[in-house]
């Protein structure tokens, strides 16, 4: 493991950030630098290993064992979140970690008062940013976890396994990650997503997901003639951001709840652009949330005329009904971390990842912890230890499949 953290840090290096609004695949170039290590990486490792026109590096580690043992696939995206700055990353390591505050350079502190979750690593080794940028570790300690434990098992192989699928894939934090990811040709049976957050964490449940869009046409007059005729969009669009459910925002919801979220509001007087995400467990609560918001956009033009257009657009599903009928990979997932000396959390994920839409492609693949906190912003950070434990659930699952159990 003593390569882990190394690794770990070249890769957080490489500027990644994934853009909404380019058409490209990948949506950025940039990302290739780093899937394009990769692929050479693996190559030298001995695997089969390529990187497709799509930005997906796809790598097989034969079988060293005879028998019907299926193939299993290991997955994670390159790519790090708009929300916060990607470039520049300069991590902080703080080994034997007191348990008390951390101050992220000279730019923002992290209290355990406010993320008690900090005093689980006490004594351990924590990863954390210059409170500059994020940290990357969402989902490039997924990557650096898969990576080690192929090569450990190149090192090894005295540990028996069957056929190892290894995938890096761009843009999954814009919702785009496996649009034109080729199932058939990766060749997994079942797979994993290395994409979660805190040690333990074992996913299967996630949100159904779409965009809402809306475009508010307003009529700008001068306001000392406007009575009765000026519309203004930003306060239509306010307006309109009024009539959903104040108890369904994100900071009012946890557990299997959805939410509408409010994720942009830009304009003038002459129109305005909202933007949300919609987010549900229950497909038919889910559904309802696209009809109310749909409702209120027709309240709005009752009121004030065909000012608002609505373009609703679904992401990605629960992958729930997909893993299900194969439970033997998530029963395999908490078997290999108990075996590491894990206790599982298995919980849905408030969210996305790219097992979702791999579950509906017709690769069953469930998440797995990376093990980082904070995710999308400069307060993110990463304990060492939990990135060590992800590296041994991925060679358990392994050694599990090898030896029969299913």
């Amino acid at each position: 493991m003593e390569n882990l953290l190394d690794r770990f840090l070249r890769y957080v290096s490489v500027h990644t950030t994934s853009d909404e609004n380019s058409e490209s695949q990948p949506s950025t170039k940039r990302q290739l630098v780093l899937l394009e290590k990769l692929r050479d990486e693996l190559a030298a490792m001995g695997l089969e290993a390529e990187l497709d026109s799509n930005g997906y590096v796809m790598a097989t580690l034969p079988a060293n064992v005879e028998g019907d043992i299926p193939a299993i696939g290991f997955i994670a995206h390159v790519d790090t979140s708009p929300d916060a700055s990607g470039e520049n990353i300069r991590p902080q390591i703080i080994e034997n970690y007191d348990g008390g505050d951390i101050q992220l350079g000279s730019a923002m502190t992290m209290k355990v008062a406010e993320f008690p979750e900090l005093a689980l690593y006490k004594g351990q080794t924590i990863i954390t940013t210059d409170g500059t940028t994020l940290l990357g570790a969402d989902d490039k300690a997924g990557v650096a976890e898969i990576m080690c434990a192929v090569e450990y098992l190149t090192e090894h192989p005295e540990i028996k396994h069957g056929p190892v699928k290894v995938a890096f894939t761009p843009d999954e934090e814009i919702g785009r990650g496996v649009v034109a990811f080729n199932v058939g040709r990766f060749g997994a049976d079942f797979g994993y997503t290395m994409d979660g957050g805190a040690i333990g964490e074992l996913e299967y449940e996630n949100f159904n997901a779409a965009s809402a869009a809306i475009d508010i046409e307003g009529r700008n007059i001068h306001p000392g003639y406007a009575k009765g005729k000026m519309i203004n969009a930003l306060l239509v669009a306010t307006e309109l951001n009024a009539l959903l459910p104040v108890e369904q925002r994100p900071e009012y919801t946890c557990g299997y709840e959805g939410f509408f979220h409010l994720i942009a509001l830009n304009g003038t007087v002459e129109g305005a652009q909202i933007r949300y995400i919609i987010r549900d467990h229950d497909r038919s609560l889910f559904e309802q949330k696209k009809e109310q918001i749909a409702r209120c956009v027709d309240f709005i033009n009752a009121k004030y005329g065909p000012v608002a257009k609505l373009t609703l657009k679904d992401q990605y599903y629960n992958m729930r009904e997909m893993v299900e009928p194969h439970f033997h990979i998530v029963e395999n997932a908490a078997k290999a971390m108990e075996m590491a000396g894990v206790k599982p959390k298995v919980q849905p994920i408030r969210g996305g990842t790219d097992g979702a839409n791999l579950s509906f492609k017709g690769l069953p693949c469930p998440n797995i912890f990376a093990g980082g906190h904070n995710f999308h912003g400069r307060l993110e950070y990463v304990p060492l230890q939990s990135m060590e434990k992800a590296v041994e659930v991925i060679l358990n699952i392994l050694k599990l499949y090898a030896g029969g159990v299913k």
